[in-house]
């Protein structure tokens, strides 16, 4: 979030929690990107904003909440509030569940790919409208066309980026296998480590396509573990998920720290893994 806005993104979360009887006299920043993650003390809440223009929380909350119904493996709302996307000062706030995190293990990838896969048996039996993994990533191909939008991008590896995207769009599209929703980007920072298991947060990236496509965005070793998949569509869509990451990053209004070291590093290992894709 940009520094302008993060003084008042604070205020509007504090002051949400407390219309809502919540005691929040301190905020602590657990992330600072597109949207600002929030400790509300001593209330202990998870609170996320986002300015009204740049957000699909009520999405998300629906989804949460249907998915909380059905025990799969997502964070849960804060049980004290009604359910809903509160509006303040130009920001939307959605209240959660904060989780002590449990970091004294790494993540087995046979506990990651369990978890996942319990997600997606509960995202099966949900009706909901969600883009297709194909619109994002045509969202990343116009982003490397316009020069406006990634300056920084030099002529041969904007080639390289959007040959990659192009090729891998095509050709994971055309796969022909089963599809269904998945969580859209269920890499590890959007998974907490809980004395009750994995959770899954950030539903806001939902969108229709292969498990494999998921899959991607997981540890290596994850999709050895997970059942019926098919592992040439994975390797495919390992490549894709990179080219569409980095393409985030030369983004001229990204907002990850680090972003543009990992933009470099990630052009280097695109360069050794695109060639058979490039069109």
């Amino acid at each position: 979030m940009q520094a302008s806005e993060f003084s008042r993104a604070v205020a509007a979360a504090e002051s949400t929690a407390s219309s809502l009887g919540l005691t929040a006299d301190d905020a602590v920043v657990l992330q600072n990107s597109s949207k600002l993650t929030l400790r509300l003390l001593p209330c202990d809440v998870l609170a996320r904003v986002a300015p009204v223009a740049r957000q699909v929380a009520r999405f998300e909350i629906e989804l949460a909440r249907r998915l909380a119904e059905s025990e799969s493996p997502v964070a849960a709302l804060d049980p004290r509030v009604e359910p809903r996307v509160y509006e303040r000062d130009g920001f939307v706030v959605t209240l959660w569940t904060y989780y002590e995190p449990v970091t004294h293990r790494e993540v087995p990838p046979a506990d990651y790919a369990d978890a996942l896969d319990r997600l997606h048996a509960g995202m099966r039996k949900l009706d909901v409208p969600a883009p297709h993994f194909t619109d994002r990533v045509e969202q990343a191909q116009r982003l490397v066309a316009s020069r406006d939008r990634t300056p920084r991008l030099t002529d041969a590896d904007r080639e390289l980026l959007g040959g990659t995207l192009r090729g891998l769009r095509r050709v994971v599209g055309e796969h022909g296998g089963a599809e269904q929703l998945l969580h859209g980007e269920p890499h590890p920072g959007n998974v907490l480590t809980t004395k009750n298991g994995l959770l899954f947060i950030d539903l806001e990236t939902c969108c229709h396509g292969p498990v494999e496509f998921d899959l991607a965005h997981a540890p290596e070793g994850v999709g050895e573990l997970y059942p019926g998949v098919d592992q040439a569509l994975l390797r495919a869509c390992r490549v894709l998920v990179l080219a569409m990451i980095t393409a985030w990053r030369w983004d001229r209004d990204d907002q990850l720290p680090d972003g543009r070291r990992l933009g470099t590093e990630w052009l280097s290992r695109l360069r050794a893994a695109a060639a058979p894709w490039l069109i």
